[in-house]
């Protein structure tokens, strides 16, 4: 028997309940209304997108009534849910693997850099100075550009002759010449300190051991040309004076392993010859000085009696028979001098 519907069942009905349907529709559609300006609210506060799982009752008790209906004190963080604000981040009662990793890297890498100030305070201190010298700055990607200018000599087709490197930073170089004196405190003070040099050899001076600037070109230092004799060439032949540079590019080459760029004069005499033949022999710059170095003293070009930026300082490889201290005396005068005035020494050969 088919069942009547609603429609039948009520038809008789519609008559005298419409009004009460319409009242109650009209009540279901407020109801309807306030929920859903209640969900906008929520996700006003929150900040989120609203759905059915985003509103949540308040949490039940023992007894299934809820925090506020037992009267107990809500918590910081439902307090501040209720208020609308952010909850308080949990707080972790031990840090992760990870971080405890890194936490204890970083304390070993503070204690590295402790340990390594100690050591070299302990190394300054051993070579008589009071602190180390200032490191000595990255090579430049890019060498300084030479031209005509006060410290610089420019000849069209011959290698520039360098008084002063043109740069702005506060470095100056430090050179050593001849190689009569072979100090192994000296190249062991250097390298400990980390004190750049760039050296320009005579060969009569260097070959009863070789074997000592082949330990300063290990250690970085340069090994550059200062002749075979050490002898005056501006009052030589083209053709001396070429076989005096020449020669000893190739003993170099043979007893260090490379060929100098760089070219002293010995005296610092020269001519345009000396500027020719250097240049034939594969030499691209002749550096002289403006500073001269000496154990107990420092003697300067001008008359400020001042080191400039870029300045090339002299000094020789020598001992107590002809010098009043030994080289390490030497050192520990250049580099006190160089520190005071507030510069530090770079590698002449990274510069030119």
């Amino acid at each position: 028997m088919d069942t009547p519907s609603d429609c039948r069942i009520n038809g008789g009905l519609r008559g005298s309940q419409r009004s009460d349907r319409r009242a109650g529709s009209g009540l279901v559609a407020a109801v309807c209304l306030a929920a859903a300006v209640a969900g906008c609210a929520a996700q006003g506060r929150t900040g989120g997108p609203s759905s059915g799982a985003g509103v949540s009752a308040a949490p039940a008790g023992a007894d299934g009534r809820s925090q506020k209906q037992q009267g107990g004190p809500p918590s910081e963080a439902g307090a501040a849910a209720d208020r609308g604000g952010p909850r308080p981040p949990a707080v972790p009662l031990a840090l992760p693997g990870l971080a405890r990793a890194e936490e204890e890297s970083s304390g070993e890498a503070v204690a590295r850099q402790e340990a390594a100030v100690r050591a070299g305070l302990e190394t300054a201190h051993r070579w008589g100075l009071e602190q180390l010298p200032p490191r000595a700055p990255q090579r430049p990607l890019v060498k300084p550009e030479l031209r005509p200018a006060q410290g610089v000599k420019l000849q069209e087709g011959l290698p520039p002759v360098v008084y002063r490197v043109p740069t702005d930073e506060k470095i100056v170089f430090l050179t050593v010449d001849d190689g009569a004196e072979k100090d192994p405190d000296f190249s062991r003070m250097a390298d400990e300190l980390g004190v750049p040099l760039s050296t320009f050899v005579a060969d009569y001076l260097a070959r009863s051991d070789y074997g000592y600037f082949r330990g300063l070109a290990a250690q970085g230092d340069a090994v550059n040309n200062h002749t075979i004799n050490h002898r005056n060439l501006k009052v030589l032949d083209y053709a001396t004076q070429r076989d005096e540079i020449c020669r000893q590019q190739d003993q170099l080459e043979q007893q260090i392993g490379a060929r100098p760029r760089l070219f002293r004069p010995p005296y610092g005499e020269y001519n345009d010859d000396t500027l020719r033949a250097a240049a034939s022999c594969g030499i691209e710059a002749v550096p002289l000085w403006n500073e001269e170095a000496f154990p107990d003293r420092v003697e300067y070009r001008y008359d400020d009696q001042r080191l400039h930026p870029g300045d090339i300082i002299l000094t020789h490889f020598r001992g107590t028979d002809l010098w009043k201290g030994t080289m390490p005396d030497l050192l520990r005068k250049v580099v006190n001098e160089v520190t005071a005035q507030g510069f530090t020494l770079a590698r002449l050969d990274d510069y030119l």
